[in-house]
């Protein structure tokens, strides 16, 4: 007889799984409510890893922050909050930002994590993909997150960096090699990407699972007021998910 297949919660709790969140504009309400359910699952990461808006979220959940204080730090955030214009190679300075996530972080530094933790940064010099690791937390995460024209560059040891999407879109690159991974796809958007760019090719593993939720409303720092909807469309697409099997190592829904 041939045996049931796992469906997705199942196959998390099944063995250690690494975490790693996408990149996306405004991505972080949808990787909230995704951490909200996998909580509830009882989940708890091997690694977690994530760029730009996954850097965010997988940093703070490593950092101790649990996914209902996060959404509602979240929920509250008015443009006013990380609003900071400057002359400069960005339009937002990005210290108001640094302020929120100093404010919301419990711990300082990767090695005080309750998980082992990887951060795609963008190096602007190299022009490539490097991973953090160890150090001070919060530069990190907020260079990962600063996404070119709109937030200046982050220095960091004397070296600037910017979103991490910009080489990695999928944050995967500090978990390549894991042998099992479950990655959440925040579909890409930007007009600017073409398709085939190497930033979004995935990796060639035999145990990755990507979750993909599709007709997700979109946010901004112009359309905030969306949040709670993108929230509670996420979290019951994500409860479904969960009791769906696994399809070519994909599982698919819509919000």
């Amino acid at each position: 007889m041939e045996s049931t297949p796992l469906n997705l919660g199942q196959w998390l709790l099944q063995k250690p799984t690494s975490l790693a969140l996408s990149s996306g504009f405004f991505g972080f309400f949808a990787h909230t409510a995704l951490i909200l359910e996998l909580e509830q699952l009882g989940f708890e990461p091997a690694q977690l890893a994530g760029s730009s808006a996954g850097a965010l979220v997988a940093g703070s959940w490593a950092a101790g922050v649990d996914g209902k204080h996060l959404a509602e730090v979240l929920l509250a955030l008015r443009r006013q909050d990380f609003w900071d214009p400057r002359p400069g190679f960005g339009l937002l300075r990005g210290k108001r930002f640094r302020a929120l996530l100093d404010e919301i972080l419990p711990v300082k530094r990767f090695e005080d994590c309750r998980w082992p933790l990887a951060l795609s940064v963008h190096n602007a010099i190299g022009r490539k993909t490097q991973v953090l690791e160890s150090g001070l937390l919060a530069p990190a995460i907020h260079a990962s997150c600063a996404v070119p024209v709109l937030f200046q560059p982050v220095w960091i040891q004397r070296r600037p960096y910017f979103d991490g999407g910009v080489s990695d879109r999928h944050g995967l690159a500090g978990v390549a090699g894991h042998p099992r991974i479950l990655y959440h796809h925040l579909a890409s958007r930007s007009p600017w990407r073409k398709q085939g760019s190497p930033s979004l090719a995935l990796p060639q593993q035999p145990e990755i699972v990507s979750l993909v939720i599709h007709k997700l409303p979109r946010s901004g720092p112009f359309r905030l007021a969306k949040a709670a909807e993108v929230l509670a469309k996420t979290r019951h697409a994500v409860r479904r998910a969960l009791r769906q099997p696994i399809d070519s190592g994909k599982v698919e829904v819509e919000a």
